[in-house]
C-alpha cells in the first residue's frame, strides 16, 4: 500500500518524537537504586571491609556507568525484595532473581541477562538425589522467596520431604555444616563459590544432576522493575544490550563463575 507525503511526514515526526522521548527518559535517570540480598556469593556478598562485591554488583555498576547515573545499593532480605520494590524502597531488584510467571504477576522484568543451573548439595557419599523418593524424611534448606523454595515445596514436600526456608543463604550453610540439614538446594554457582570451595564446605559435594523445570525454576535472570516503569525498563534493557555486545558481561562471568552460565 502506498503512502502519501502527509502520512510519510507524520510517521517520520512520530519516530523522531519517540526517539527523543526515549533519549530524554534515559537522560533523566540520575540515580538507580538497586535492591540486593547480600549473602549469595559470587552474585552478591560483602568483602571483609563490608563492601558489596560480586557478579550482580559489577553488572549493576556497569549499567549505571552506561546510563551516567549514580548506583545506590539497598540491602534487603530476598523474600522481601518484591514487597520492598513495590513500596518504592528502591526502583530495581538486582539479586540473581529468576524471571518466573509467578513473579511476573507482581512485577515486571528487564530482558533476561543469564541463566544458571540449580543443584542440591549434601555430604559426600550420602547418595542423596534431588528426587522425592530419595529425599523423603530428609531436611532440605532453601532460601526464602526463591525459585528453589517454590520448587521444593511443590515437588518434594508433598512426598514427605521437610523443606526448611531460611532468611539468608549463610544460615543454610551453617546448619548444613552442623548436621541440622541433610541437603540444601540453590543455584549451582552460589553453592560452588559460596560453600563448596570454602573450608566450611569440606566434605560436601553436589548431590545429583542439575534440576530443570521451566515453569517453576524459570528460564533466566533479569532485573525486577515495578509495573509501568517503562522509562527505567527501556534504559536498563538498552544498557544491558550494550554490555552484552561489547563483552563486558562475558568478562564478569569469567571472573566470578566456575559453573557454565548461559548469557541470554
Amino acid at each position: 500500500m502506498k503512502m502519501n507525503w502527509r502520512n510519510t511526514a507524520a510517521l517520520a515526526l512520530f519516530a523522531m518524537a519517540t526517539l527523543t522521548a526515549a533519549s530524554a527518559s534515559a537522560a533523566d535517570i540520575k540515580e538507580v537504586r538497586f535492591g540486593v540480598e547480600a549473602s549469595y556469593a559470587p552474585f552478591e556478598s560483602k568483602s571483609p571491609s563490608g563492601e558489596l562485591q560480586g557478579f550482580d554488583i559489577d553488572v549493576g555498576n556497569a549499567v549505571c556507568a552506561k546510563l551516567k547515573a549514580k548506583c545506590v545499593w539497598v540491602e534487603n532480605s530476598f523474600d522481601g525484595l518484591i514487597p520492598a520494590l513495590q513500596a518504592r524502597k528502591f526502583n530495581a531488584i538486582n539479586s540473581d532473581m529468576t524471571i518466573t510467571e509467578q513473579r511476573r504477576q507482581a512485577i515486571d522484568f528487564t530482558d533476561p541477562i543469564y541463566t544458571i543451573p540449580n543443584q542440591m548439595i549434601a555430604k559426600k557419599g550420602s547418595g542423596l538425589q534431588p528426587t522425592p523418593a530419595s529425599l523423603k524424611g530428609k531436611h532440605v534448606g532453601v532460601l526464602q522467596g526463591t525459585i528453589q523454595e517454590t520448587y521444593a515445596k511443590a515437588r518434594w514436600a508433598p512426598a514427605g520431604v521437610d523443606v526448611v526456608p531460611y532468611q539468608t543463604q549463610d544460615q543454610i550453610y551453617a546448619d548444613l555444616s552442623s548436621g541440622r540439614l541433610d541437603a540444601s538446594f540453590q543455584d549451582a554457582e552460589a553453592a560452588s563459590k559460596g560453600f563448596l570451595k570454602k573450608p566450611q564446605g569440606a566434605g560436601f559435594e553436589f548431590a545429583g544432576p542439575a534440576v530443570t523445570d521451566e515453569k517453576l525454576l524459570g528460564a533466566g535472570v533479569g532485573f525486577g522493575i515495578r509495573r509501568g516503569d517503562k522509562a527505567l525498563k527501556d534504559a536498563l534493557n538498552q544498557a544491558l544490550k550494550e554490555l552484552k555486545a561489547d563483552g563486558t558481561i562475558d568478562r564478569f562471568a569469567a571472573k566470578y563463575f566456575d559453573v557454565k552460565v548461559v548469557l541470554k
